[in-house]
């Protein structure tokens, strides 16, 4: 059996084998974001000690536009996207300059955690937005629940610092709405992983955006090879590796289930907490843990036929028709 897409052309049924395949590859690739995402703060902190915020954001930003410039080459890209797109990949590259910025510049002040559980909330008011049914709003629930259990947000102390967080909570909520957007939308015959080329295209946009503010804090780096190794370090593990697998994923979910999937990133800290730095969890954590779990594991994706009934597809007619 198999669904109309909102092109107009014909998908193969999700009760087909490759349609599973696809069900549990989007998942994964959230898991992987999820566990980069705490490695690659870990090399950030190290190298706190020698350079100031801004020179680590430099470090991160540039040496991931360099290895999307050279992996994936998003210049031959960019010829073929409409001026809308090429709008929204301009949205994207300043987003990622600002929101990597101000994350660093709240993690500096405010411990790791605290900052991620703000940032978690941009995710749950995504996912509330696409609540349609009873199950979906238990999932919620549950989420909510869970990251609240796993995390101890304490609005005392530095300002500063949660100023600045709550910017990058905002920016946070840009970053899922544009690279969903970028994830699902392209150049018709475009290669199978456009959105991955047009996430590297934004990232140089991010780098061009970073220089003049950023780069005299990262130039003591330049004379220490090993502190320019671990800048790398940060750029593959935080901006490369998570964002492409965010992408991945995007293209194969709802944006409020992919907000929804994001929930987990707090558990992942905790399990790397355990693995890399044998922080025991607490009956406390293993709660949360098990709240986010039971979440995601209970949501239901709606189909994309009951969008196209409800006249909710978002897909631009330049690309082809994936979930929105």
């Amino acid at each position: 059996m198999k669904d109309l897409t909102a092109a107009g052309g014909e998908r193969t049924s999700s009760a087909s084998p490759s349609g599973y395949v696809a069900r549990l590859a989007a998942p994964a690739f959230v898991a992987v974001s999820a566990v980069f995402h705490y490695l690659g703060p870990a090399f950030a902190v190290l190298l706190f000690a020698r350079l100031d915020v801004f020179g680590v954001t430099w470090l991160r930003i540039a040496s991931a536009a360099l290895v999307f410039a050279v992996w994936r080459r998003p210049w031959r890209l960019l010829r073929r996207l409409t001026a809308a797109q090429h709008r929204v990949l301009l949205a994207l590259g300043v987003v990622l300059a600002v929101m990597n910025t101000t994350f660093y510049l709240a993690i500096a002040r405010l411990p790791l955690a605290t900052v991620g559980s703000i940032e978690f909330l941009g995710a749950i008011i995504l996912a509330a937005a696409g609540v349609r049914s009873l199950r979906n709003a238990l999932s919620l629930g549950l989420a909510v629940a869970g990251v609240f259990t796993l995390t101890n947000i304490r609005l005392a102390g530095a300002p500063l610092g949660f100023g600045f967080a709550f910017a990058n909570c905002a920016l946070f909520m840009l970053y899922v709405t544009l690279g969903h957007r970028v994830a699902n939308t392209g150049p018709r015959d475009g290669p199978q992983w456009a959105g991955v080329d047009q996430l590297g295209a934004a990232m140089l946009i991010a780098a061009v955006v970073t220089t003049p503010l950023c780069l005299v804090g990262a130039a003591p780096a330049f004379e220490h090879p090993d502190w320019l190794l671990a800048g790398v370090a940060v750029g593959v593990c935080s901006s490369v590796i998570p964002y492409v697998t965010d992408q991945l994923a995007m293209a194969r979910l709802r944006r409020a289930t992919f907000a929804l999937m994001l929930s987990i990133l707090p558990a992942s800290a905790m399990v790397i907490g355990l693995l890399v730095l044998a922080q025991l969890p607490t009956v406390h954590d293993l709660l949360g843990l098990a709240l986010v779990t039971v979440a995601v594991a209970i949501h239901q994706q709606p189909s994309l036929k009951f969008d196209i009934d409800r006249g909710e597809s978002e897909c631009s007619t330049s690309g082809s028709a994936r979930p929105v």
